[in-house]
């Protein structure tokens, strides 16, 4: 994301775009670090709430014409995948 955006004029999407890649990875590893299967959970959650924020700031930036659709649909294609792993992990928790 950081590489794709570098020459984005857009600051605003681009910082937004940044928080939300980092956040996904941060939120996973902090939660990680709880001492509970419940507050890894909600980690999780947020993870997955960040990950659904960028694929949204893709398809926007896509549509906007910052993104080309080689850059973009890739990426998407790759977040889909990351929410559905956390989908399975949150439901793994819950059992």
């Amino acid at each position: 994301v950081y590489e794709l955006l570098r020459e984005c004029r857009d600051y605003g999407l681009r910082d937004q775009m940044s928080r939300a890649a980092v956040s996904i990875a941060a939120n996973i590893a902090e939660g990680a670090e709880r001492d509970s299967r419940a507050e890894f959970a909600r980690f999780l959650h947020i993870a997955k709430g960040s990950a659904a924020e960028l694929r949204t700031q893709l398809y926007i930036a896509e549509r906007i014409g910052v993104l080309t659709p080689a850059q973009a649909q890739p990426l998407i294609t790759e977040l889909k995948e990351i929410s559905a792993m956390l989908h399975g992990l949150i439901k793994s928790l819950k059992t």
